[in-house]
């Protein structure tokens, strides 16, 4: 699989993975807009637009018009929100890649932001964040990063508060838009059955008439933890759910690949060292992830356990990091591979279709200083040593820089100080 990139005059990047053997293709527009260039007057605004996008343009005035078009050329179409991108893609039949384009430029560039609409939508928001809220296995990753990050906006939700949305405003959204929907800081990716000359056409056609403005820039992370903590979500629950984790560093880093395989090896699949001794023996799910932002990163294991059970989940998880760590139990040159393919297996997996495809190139694009072909990637998880796994272990997994978040029927944290150690 390999990619084209081309920058228009105002500085909007295009990037074309053909794909020869599909019929489908998938457009996509991605903006480095997201949750942690808001304020906390108008936290949760990134996601709210996501919502308002597809509610009515002055080309096509109603959400039903936009959804009737798609759906009568038997597309999808949807849109995310993360802390740092948003991206909306319609998919298709290769053939209708320009309607694609056509409706999704017009609601980057026409959106009418009707004031009734979004007076309706503050209730489908509300009514999401309640139900993330009544999900406590959703929910736990954002009581994690909200420890870890603290109260800056990278550690705060992606649909907001509920206070905030309900004062959100038109011109609200037009404000946002107009400080950070700049085309240099766009990308728009065709994946799938397309061309690519024709690609690049159709997007000069369709927006290569927008204007470059100077866009808002995020606040660094900076934040530092010299001990262990702890913060409990108390919430009437069956299960309990905790996260586990520890600060480590940006996606361009060089323990990044070294990370990632010593996730696998603790929870990254049913044979990885935490999946028996926590899911099989005394809970319900459990999995390790390195996750990582332009500025900061974390290693997190999180899991849903019998509530009777969950300090012994506790102290498992610690004794396998420090089981690492220390080199208590030493990795293995079979568990060292066995990670390898696990990760490398699923990222092949995670890009059989077009939309998955898009996404993993305009992210890197944004993201990251270049652009790796899965292949490339492969090679770099391949070259990640034992040597290199128990280096990160020792240099990440300190106690000081520990991290307990938990969702359950209890009434207080202090119980579960005396765990945090490693």
């Amino acid at each position: 699989m390999n990619f084209h990139r081309k920058v228009l005059a105002n500085g909007l990047r295009v990037l074309t993975i053909p794909m020869p053997s599909f019929e489908s293709a998938t457009v996509m527009v991605m903006v480095g807009a997201g949750s942690r260039y808001e304020t906390r007057l108008n936290s949760g605004i990134s996601h709210f637009l996501e919502h308002m996008a597809f509610k009515g343009t002055e080309k096509r005035p109603s959400a039903m018009i936009i959804s009737s078009l798609i759906d009568g050329m038997g597309g999808e179409f949807n849109a995310s929100t993360g802390k740092e991108v948003t991206a909306f893609y319609i998919k298709s039949e290769a053939s209708r890649v320009e309607l694609s384009l056509d409706v999704l430029s017009d609601m980057l560039k026409n959106s009418k932001l009707d004031p009734v609409e979004i007076q309706k939508e503050k209730g489908v928001i509300i009514e999401e964040i309640n139900m993330y809220e009544d999900s406590p296995i959703r929910d736990i990753g954002d009581v994690y990063e909200r420890l870890v990050y603290g109260d800056t906006p990278l550690g705060w939700n992606i649909a907001g508060g509920k206070d905030i949305v309900r004062q959100i405003t038109r011109e609200d959204f037009i404000s946002y838009m107009k400080s950070l929907y700049s085309p240099h800081n766009m990308i728009v990716v065709f994946a799938g059955g397309i061309d690519n000359k024709k690609a690049l056409e159709l997007v000069e056609k369709y927006l290569g008439n927008m204007t470059r403005f100077d866009t808002l820039m995020f606040n660094k992370y900076e934040g530092k933890q010299e001990k262990p903590r702890l913060f409990l979500k108390s919430k009437k629950t069956e299960q309990a759910h905790l996260a586990i984790g520890f600060k480590t560093v940006k996606n361009d880093h060089p323990d990044k690949y070294p990370l990632e395989v010593l996730a696998a090896i603790l929870g990254g699949g049913m044979s990885s060292r935490l999946f028996h001794e926590v899911r099989e023996k005394r809970g319900y799910y459990i999995s390790t992830s390195a996750e990582s932002y332009q500025d900061a990163g974390s290693i997190v294991t999180t899991a849903g356990v019998d509530p009777k059970k969950v300090k012994e989940a506790i102290k498992i998880v610690l004794e396998e990091h420090k089981k690492i760590k220390d080199k208590g139990l030493r990795i293995k040159n079979v568990e060292l591979k066995k990670a390898k393919e696990y990760l490398k297996g699923h990222m092949v997996l995670g890009l059989e279709n077009s939309r998955s495809v898009a996404y993993f190139y305009a992210s890197q694009e944004l993201l990251e200083e270049k652009i790796d072909n899965p292949d490339q990637i492969m090679k770099k998880l391949d070259a990640v040593t034992i040597g290199q796994i128990e280096n990160v272990a020792k240099k990440y997994f300190a106690e000081k820089g520990l991290n307990l978040a938990l969702i359950g029927n209890f009434t207080s944290g202090q119980e579960f100080e005396s765990l945090l150690k490693l």
